[in-house]
């Protein structure tokens, strides 16, 4: 959990600086709107990149491995953190500066493209041998990742957001990115004295047939599901976080008031995803993302009224009941339930593939989207939350015609659908 939250970390602070600063920094004398959205552009770039990474790392990681491919891309994403924060801005070196950022953003991308597979995998099939019956539990501990990561980065970003506005934007934007290198330290000791994964080693003296990818994409049905179950989580958690911070501080929110209900949040998100795991091993993974998609739907409309109200308070509120708790219940079972649709000869590359295509499109474009239609509408907030209730009809609908029984993965049958 600690190297995939330090993973999230670097990620997501991205996220949060891109939506308060980067429009000026990176992309000076356009209209703050624009420059806006194309700050989230930038951020974009990494979701592209991610199933890219998770086809690039899911290949070698079923082939080689999952710890060297977690070792390798926590290293790059942690260089990558450290070298945007030491990027000259546009005033310095003109527009180099936006096409270096991106190229950092895209290595990013293809980093956390590649975590999320490994990390999984390697929990659930170290459980497999004694708490088969409690995988949704054990997965919930990479789910953790994300809000810890969220709660790391939106916690360094309040503090130095609390600078005067010239230093935040001269400096102060450059701290949380350079604590990386330090957090890369911690992560990798920690991952290092992390032993393989017990089923990829009994399938390792194999004879390989072809590449994990052409197994997987011969049966692209699975990765197609998997990817819809992930959409309205995804979705949810990029237009709450990510993109609600630049929304709120537009409605005239402070900077530390958006980032403390970001980190209440995400707070409430690391109570609720274990129980919500623990609760699939229960009663099934379909019922609780499916509980998550219709309240993520039915509190679409309220959440954005309460932003609106212009209160601290219902802002908290707001973004506790949409991301901490619906967003939750539908992200918390997918590791378990994406490493349950297929064998343990594809599962890194068909479980990565499908997750990070549910980034993809759930996340990745969100925030653009939104900050476009926004524009175009004169402020008008219905269309992101047309947008939340779009990504969770997509969950609901593909996990109610979904049936992923409750298997052992080490008898999986190789790159099946379940």
């Amino acid at each position: 959990m600690l190297g995939t939250a330090i993973e999230f970390y670097d990620f997501l602070v991205y996220g949060t600086v891109a939506a308060l600063v980067f429009g000026g920094l990176f992309f000076p004398g356009a209209d703050p709107a624009v420059g806006t959205i194309a700050a989230f552009g930038t951020f974009a770039a990494g979701y592209v990149a991610r199933p890219l990474g998770g086809i690039l790392f899911g290949h070698f990681g079923d082939r080689i491995g999952r710890k060297s491919m977690m070792l390798l891309t926590m290293t790059l994403m942690g260089v990558a953190s450290f070298l945007i924060g030491v990027l000259p801005t546009y005033d310095a070196i003109g527009v180099w500066a936006p096409v270096l950022l991106v190229s950092l953003r895209v290595v990013q991308g293809l980093a956390i493209g590649g975590e999320w597979g490994g990390a999984t995998l390697m929990v659930v099939e170290h459980a497999e041998r004694t708490q088969s019956s409690r995988r949704g539990l054990w997965s919930s501990a990479t789910q953790l990742g994300a809000p810890l990561g969220s709660v790391l980065s939106a916690g360094v970003v309040t503090l130095v957001a609390a600078l005067p506005d010239d230093d935040f934007r001269s400096w102060g934007w450059r701290v949380p990115f350079l604590l990386s290198i330090g957090l890369l330290a911690v992560g990798l000791f920690v991952r290092l004295k992390v032993a393989e994964s017990p089923l990829f080693a009994r399938t390792k003296g194999e004879p390989a047939a072809r590449p994990p990818v052409v197994e997987v994409l011969r049966r692209p049905a699975p990765v197609l599901r998997a990817a819809g179950i992930g959409i309205g989580a995804f979705t949810a958690q990029s237009l709450l976080a990510s993109f609600m911070i630049s929304y709120a501080v537009g409605e005239g929110y402070s900077r530390p008031q958006v980032l403390t209900g970001v980190t209440l949040a995400s707070c409430t998100a690391l109570l609720v995803l274990p129980a919500a795991s623990a609760l699939s091993d229960r009663i099934g993974r379909r019922p609780v993302v499916l509980a998550g998609a219709i309240a993520s739907a039915a509190l679409a409309f309220p959440v954005l009224a309460l932003v609106n109200s212009g209160s601290p308070g219902l802002l908290i509120l707001a973004l506790v009941l949409g991301h901490g708790i619906a967003q939750s219940l539908m992200y918390a079972p997918l590791g378990a339930l994406l490493s349950e649709m297929f064998g343990t000869r594809v599962r890194y590359t068909g479980a990565s593939l499908g997750y990070q295509g549910a980034t993809l499109i759930g996340a990745g474009f969100s925030p653009l989207i939104a900050s476009s239609l926004l524009a175009s509408s004169g402020g008008d907030s219905t269309p992101v939350s047309l947008l939340l209730c779009g990504g969770a009809a997509i969950t609901a609908l593909t996990v109610w015609r979904t049936r992923v029984p409750n298997i052992s993965l080490s008898r999986a049958p190789r790159g099946a659908y379940m």
